[in-house]
């Protein structure tokens, strides 16, 4: 996992902030000593290229969505992509150093690990009693990544760091007053996108008062008052965790396996990671900063055999809410929410960004 800002990022950010005004000024509770956004940024960047990678850690963090879908079936599943989609969700994380990582990912009536501990990686699902040894490849490579997203990919750092990315001539850049979260001070970071066609009306980024890692990222959606997503740690520490946390050995009675980075679930779900990974070789984007717009072909295929799966039903759920939309380009689905709109047309195209539908449609249309 990728814990900060990037340096890349914190220089156009810069640049930015000399194209506008910047609120200097630090105030609240609790007191911390006054900065300026850009010495936020130049203190963010500090701590990303410190040597040796990010501090020491434990804590828990919780990500909570409020898009505005429909409630959606199989949101059971903590490791499934629908479960970011609505509802709070939490992660443990233990950091000793970067060959040193726990994950837990708590589960209704299970848990599922992925503890790495040097040269042994193990994958642990309590609900089905199994502990798989994972096969690390000799060279790990970018394309090696899953196409879609799970909950561990959610930390507050990662997210900052897409956020941040978005930084262009168009965003106002400012600093808020102080706060607390995880009880631990914090700066707030306050990303404004100009753009009119954006639905973000503004992204707070929390960096703690001590060190400037990103704890809590919260996106406000415009005409909301509560964030629409929100990504944060509840409870964190800035020690080296126990040994004890990464040491694993398969439970008695517990069905051992072994299997390759990246084929850890059913063989359904991994041709369905296939298929997205050709599909995210061929998107396209349009525009940059918050008003871009990705575009990639799609094949709206039947789904026999596989009706009853998570998946399925939920996409039937959504595309039940779609609006019928037409124009000179074609005709099409366009599904929206507090942060995405998405359009499927019928030419075999899916265009999706946080932007208002008529710039979607526009998109379209060229």
């Amino acid at each position: 996992m990728r814990w900060g800002v990037p340096i890349a990022a914190a220089a156009v950010i810069g640049a930015a902030i000399g194209a506008g005004p910047v609120i200097a000024a630090v105030s609240g509770d609790p007191v911390l000593p006054e900065r300026t956004a850009a010495q936020l940024l130049a203190d963010a960047a500090a701590a990303v290229k410190k040597a040796g990678g990010p501090p020491a850690m434990s804590g828990t963090v919780q990500q909570t969505a409020s898009l505005g879908l429909p409630a959606l079936p199989g949101q059971g599943g903590a490791a499934s992509p629908l479960a970011l989609l609505s509802g709070s969700h939490e992660v443990k994380v233990w950091y000793g150093s970067q060959d040193r990582l726990r994950i837990a990912l708590p589960g209704q009536m299970s848990e599922t690990n992925l503890i790495v501990n040097g040269d042994q990686t193990w994958y642990w699902d309590s609900g089905t009693n199994t502990a798989t040894k994972v096969k690390l490849p000799a060279k790990t490579e970018q394309d090696q990544k899953l196409p879609t997203p799970g909950p561990t990919d959610l930390t507050p750092q990662q997210v900052a760091e897409t956020f941040l990315d978005r930084v262009n001539e168009d965003t106002g850049v400012s600093v808020t007053n102080t706060s607390e979260v995880a009880g631990r001070p914090v700066y707030q970071l306050v990303l404004t996108p100009k753009a009119q066609s954006s639905l973000v009306k503004e992204v707070r980024l929390a960096l703690d008062g001590e060190n400037y890692m990103p704890l809590q990222v919260q996106v406000f959606a415009k005409e909301s008052a509560e964030p629409a997503f929100q990504v944060g740690f509840t409870q964190v520490t800035f020690s080296p965790p126990a040994e004890e946390n990464f040491v694993f050995t398969p439970p008695a009675g517990a069905k051992v396996e072994e299997a390759e980075l990246g084929k850890l679930r059913e063989p359904a779900a991994a041709d369905h990671s296939k298929e997205a990974g050709k599909a995210a070789e061929q998107v396209k984007v349009v525009g940059d900063g918050w008003t871009s717009v990705a575009v990639l072909p799609f094949e709206q295929k039947g789904q026999q055999g596989r009706q009853d799966s998570p998946e399925a039903q939920a996409a039937k759920v959504i595309l039940d809410q779609a609006t019928p939309v037409s124009g000179t380009w074609g005709s099409g689905k366009l599904i929206r929410t507090k942060l995405v709109t998405a359009l499927l047309t019928d030419d075999g195209r899916l265009l999706a960004g946080a932007v208002t539908p008529d710039e979607l449609v526009k998109v379209a249309g060229r």
